[in-house]
């Protein structure tokens, strides 16, 4: 099993549509990835040899941001934001959507469950 980035890539897949199993890899970067080190699409990557996968592994490293080091700079921007007070950073706080998105219906992805169903259980008060 080849690994990359700490990703373990699946044995049975193509090595055009594993790639991209790595944090900050799509397939468009993918095929890049690929045509540059003259690897054929089609193969999979049980069938890669060690040189292969190291090449691999060395141009991902040097040349994208990948998995950890990726997920802290979007984590320190969206910090960055928030401190700074911007509308995105705000929007970011209170966990609605930051890109415009409307609020009246819809957008329970980011703002949860409705709140309908516990405004209805009234809590019993003792007298």
């Amino acid at each position: 099993m080849a690994r990359i980035q700490g990703v373990d890539l699946p044995n049975d897949k193509r090595i055009e549509y594993a790639l991209p199993y790595v944090f900050g890899i799509g397939l468009v970067t993918a095929q890049r990835i690929l045509s540059k080190l003259k690897i054929d699409f089609s193969r999979r990557v049980r069938e890669l040899s060690e040189g292969e996968v190291t090449s691999i592994a060395r141009e991902v490293a040097e040349n994208y941001v990948t998995e950890g080091d990726l997920r802290k700079e979007i984590r320190e921007n969206i910090k960055r934001l928030q401190d700074s007070g911007t509308y995105r950073g705000l929007r970011h706080k209170r966990g609605l959507p930051v890109r415009g998105q409307r609020t009246k219906t819809n957008a329970r992805t980011r703002k949860g469950p409705r709140g309908a169903a516990v405004a209805l259980k009234r809590k019993v008060t003792k007298k």
